[in-house]
């Protein structure tokens, strides 16, 4: 304040640029005021077929196969989601953004009741929604810690379960609680508060290679399972649960085999902990099974979900259910203001019907198979270049000798044969299509993806 008057600081000028709805400057509108990695396209959401993704601006039509980082299941413009009903129930829930803990709808129970229908698993009675991947991990370990807390108090243990054993290579999400189990890229949570949980090797194998096959642990998976004991030994009654993902999906769609992770949920159960398969990336379908775990013949206590299924959340039961005021059970000891968007609910449970009147796990698995041969001959034509094609239904992945290599691919096939792909990993590039994928799409990808690697220097 000066002689009785206000000093008013500089004010940012706000652009007086009008939003144009033809999308042609939309990208750098965004670029310029929101934090993300934009690609150079404009997605016209009225048009787009199967796997091929229209841009606004000028009509250009891209071969997608991410599918949003596999949050659209049933690809673009699939007549199962542009019907009148459909179309009306979506408007109705659209209106208004109730509190589902709080508040019943019919549009939330009919949701419940299909996705137990189509991909429920009766071991796992208990269902939390919420929205986003990373906030359902998060409270998959709020159940864990809650659940070891009072396991420990029932044997007159007075320690808090307060760890969460995890894997290398591992992603979970970048909230609280997961940013202590990701360690993929180090950007995502360099320099941030993290918790000292223990983590042991991630004994990943190509499911092509002979070692896949072999009934006897590897000497890698044996060290895996030695650094677990170890840290079951230095925290005891500390540890709460054990949390894998099926197949490492940002850490480079990297395989761990079935005898592995059922030794290790072996060795939980004996510890009185846990396991959690987070399964944001590898559930809903892709794999052609409605869960991963499934296909490698486990059974997780926890199942955190997102992605595919619109709405994320956890699945519960099997030990949970050994105390009876689990976290599931007893009155706010998890929840959100929303516990999930009912909209998503809406379109997640007509995406859930499609699946089952057309037999999508089904078809995924046929497609996955046409995939992974595909792949296999990629990368028997440029073995310098491309190498570990591998797959389970339509989760697949190549590998790269580098990243640089990767990145450079990635981008001449979307510029040069709009064709769009995701890399994972350090030198991967990750197939995320359509669970109604068509052979033809899948062949073209290919196809594109064989003329950029022809034409690299």
């Amino acid at each position: 304040m000066a002689h009785g008057r206000l000093t008013m600081t500089a004010q940012p000028q706000v652009s007086a640029e009008l939003f144009d709805p033809s999308g042609t400057n939309v990208v750098e509108q965004l670029r310029s005021r929101v934090t993300g990695d934009l690609l150079d396209v404009v997605v016209d959401l009225d048009s787009g077929t199967g796997c091929r993704m229209r841009d606004l601006r000028d009509g250009t039509e891209y071969l997608d196969m991410t599918m949003y980082f596999s949050s659209a299941p049933l690809g673009h413009g699939h007549p199962g989601l542009r019907t009148p009903e459909f179309e009306a129930e979506l408007v109705r829930a659209a209106r208004t953004k109730p509190a589902n803990p709080d508040f019943a709808t019919v549009q939330q129970a009919r949701f419940v009741d299909t996705l137990r229908r189509v991909f429920g698993d009766p071991a796992l009675p208990w269902l939390f929604l919420i929205e986003g991947g990373g906030p359902a991990v998060e409270n998959a370990l709020k159940v864990a810690f809650d659940w070891k807390t009072k396991y420990n108090a029932r044997r007159g243990v007075a320690v808090r379960g307060c760890r969460a054993m995890h894997l290398e290579w591992a992603f979970h999400g970048r909230t609280g609680y997961t940013m202590s189990l990701t360690n993929t890229d180090p950007r995502k949570v360099r320099d941030y508060p993290k918790f000292d949980w223990p983590r042991v090797p991630s004994p990943a194998v190509d499911p092509g290679s002979e070692d896949w096959e072999r009934a006897e642990l590897l000497p890698s998976e044996r060290h895996a399972l030695d650094a677990a004991e170890a840290a079951f030994t230095r925290y005891g009654d500390e540890v709460a649960c054990f949390v894998y993902e099926p197949v490492q999906g940002e850490g480079g769609d990297r395989h761990l085999r079935p005898a592995f992770l059922r030794e290790m949920q072996r060795m939980c159960r004996e510890q009185g902990v846990l396991t959690i398969a987070d399964e944001v990336q590898s559930g809903g379908g892709l794999t052609g099974y409605p869960w991963a775990h499934q296909a490698l013949g486990l059974e997780p206590d926890l199942v955190a979900f997102g992605k595919r299924l619109q709405v994320c959340g956890v699945l519960g039961g099997r030990r949970v259910d050994e105390i009876p005021d689990n976290a599931f059970r007893e009155p706010s000891r998890i929840s959100s203001t929303w516990g999930g968007s009912l909209v998503d609910m809406v379109r997640a449970t007509r995406i859930l019907e499609v699946v089952e009147e057309e037999r999508l796990l089904e078809h995924a698995s046929r497609m996955g198979e046409l995939l992974l041969s595909e792949l296999r001959g990629l990368a028997a034509e440029f073995p310098g270049l491309v190498s570990a094609a591998r797959g389970r239904g339509l989760m697949a992945a190549v590998d790269f000798p580098d990243a640089n290599t990767r990145d450079r691919v990635v981008d001449l096939v979307r510029r040069r044969h709009r064709t769009i792909f995701l890399p994972c990993g350090p030198r991967s590039l990750r197939w995320r299509p359509a669970l109604s994928v068509r052979p033809e799409e899948l062949t073209d990808a290919v196809v594109a993806l064989r003329k950029t690697l022809s034409e690299l220097d």
